[in-house]
């Protein structure tokens, strides 16, 4: 971490250095651990709320091919600052929403939902490509494997002091033991006020980037060219075996991961943890991601890519066996290990296609990635809220741990079907 401060090895250029401060800044957002219950406590049910994570990943399917193409053409910096704009909105739109707002309230949550998939669309691919083109040819992979490794230890660190910042923020009683007295309404929107801040920071950061080759000529011809980019390299993704096994073993582990991610928050209430402790248990959980990176590096260097992925299912399905029965306090210990595998598999992924791409598709070819495991997660998220609803009819309010349940043997049929395939003579290739 201390040379990217230093400024030395792959951190003497200025992209890759600004990058690993993007990074931190856009994603370690403190109200992540209080995400649900922000929500359900602004007057939305939980099946709504699971619902606007199909619309984040609906902006994001619709938007994120494209705009990884365009920033292949038309330039990686323009996407990224008009990513951060973005973000300033969404994190606005959230600031105003009104309490018990009924059709208005859920109204600008679907606004705030769409806006953030497509900041984050905006910003996938173009934030790795801008860094990873700016280090020299010779050496580049190695190179790459420092700055990777350092963004996830600068992301942890960032995460560990987020999430225990916007927990103690949205949870303001525990001070009132000290005289501070914080009113329930502006204490709820204060880790939104946090990132808010960090959403100019990356404003401020993306502007110091210095662009990186991309096509020339006019704008309606780069347009052009970004459409057949889009199209020639998502054939590449999804006809090479190598890469389309990768991705579609990734997003099978991440759609579910991510959209239990979401809900951590409501699964702490159900285990009977109090709010105040959310963020320091997610400040647990980016203390341990520090040493996700150092594992990854590991295991990708001792087994391949569909291996690792091999390894990081069969854990996924364990933790959700383990989460499922809603065991007070002790459901904590297999929700941190199922929240590092996020890392493990974007690690892994992201890895492999930085290996398979050129520098011409490369932020196309990452944005084909986050296409892929977006319209996986929208799609569990879809599956999930209708399960949600169906349980609120006829268990009400045990519906989500009787959803937690239920989702089970889906998700372990589905991965282990996949992974049977993949490693059988039919499936199996060098990947």
């Amino acid at each position: 971490m201390s040379s990217v401060l230093r400024r030395t090895g792959a951190f003497a250029y200025r992209n890759p250095r600004l990058y690993v401060y993007f990074t931190v800044l856009y994603n370690a957002r403190a109200y992540y651990p209080v995400l649900a219950i922000f929500f359900t406590d602004l007057g939305l049910t939980l099946d709504r709320f699971v619902f606007l994570n199909l619309m984040w990943a609906l902006a994001i399917f619709l938007l994120e091919v494209p705009s990884g193409a365009l920033a292949d053409t038309l330039g990686r910096k323009k996407l990224l600052v008009f990513s951060s704009l973005i973000m300033v909105v969404e994190m606005a739109i959230l600031l105003l929403a009104p309490k018990d707002g009924g059709n208005l309230l859920f109204a600008l949550c679907i606004l705030n939902r769409l806006l953030s998939g497509t900041s984050e669309a905006a910003a996938s691919g173009a934030d790795e490509s801008i860094a990873y083109d700016a280090l020299p040819e010779e050496g580049r992979a190695q190179a790459w494997d420092d700055v990777l490794s350092a963004a996830m230890k600068w992301r942890s660190a960032g995460f560990f002091i987020t999430m225990a910042l916007g927990g103690l923020l949205y949870d303001f009683t525990w001070a009132q033991k000290l005289g501070v007295s914080v009113p329930v309404e502006i204490s709820h929107r204060l880790p939104i006020a946090v990132v808010l801040v960090q959403a100019i920071a990356c404003v401020a950061i993306t502007l110091r980037l210095e662009e990186t080759p991309h096509a020339s000529g006019e704008a309606k011809a780069r347009c052009a060219s970004a459409f057949r980019l889009t199209l020639r390299t998502a054939k590449k993704a999804f006809t090479t075996r190598s890469i389309a096994m990768v991705i579609v073993g990734g997003l099978l582990i991440d759609s579910v991961a991510r959209n239990f991610a979401t809900m951590t928050s409501e699964y702490y209430r159900l285990i009977h943890y109090p709010e105040w402790s959310f963020g320091l248990i997610g400040a647990v959980g980016g203390f341990v991601g520090f040493f996700v990176p150092a594992i990854a590096r590991w295991l990708n260097a001792r087994f391949s890519a569909l291996g690792v992925l091999g390894i990081s299912a069969v854990l996924a399905i364990a933790c959700l066996s383990l989460i499922a029965p809603a065991w007070p306090w002790v459901g904590l210990l297999p929700v941190m290990l199922l929240m590092t595998l996020l890392g493990l598999v974007g690690f892994t992924v992201g890895r492999h296609l930085h290996a398979s791409a050129e520098s011409s598709e490369r932020a196309t070819m990452l944005s084909v990635r986050g296409l892929a495991f977006n319209l996986g997660y929208g799609t569990f998220s879809l599956g999930f809220s209708l399960l949600l609803a169906r349980m609120r009819e006829t268990v009400g309010d045990d519906a989500f741990r009787s959803a937690l349940l239920w989702q089970l043997p889906v998700v372990a049929a589905l991965i282990a079907g996949f992974f049977l395939w993949a490693w059988s003579g039919k499936g199996r290739r060098s990947v």
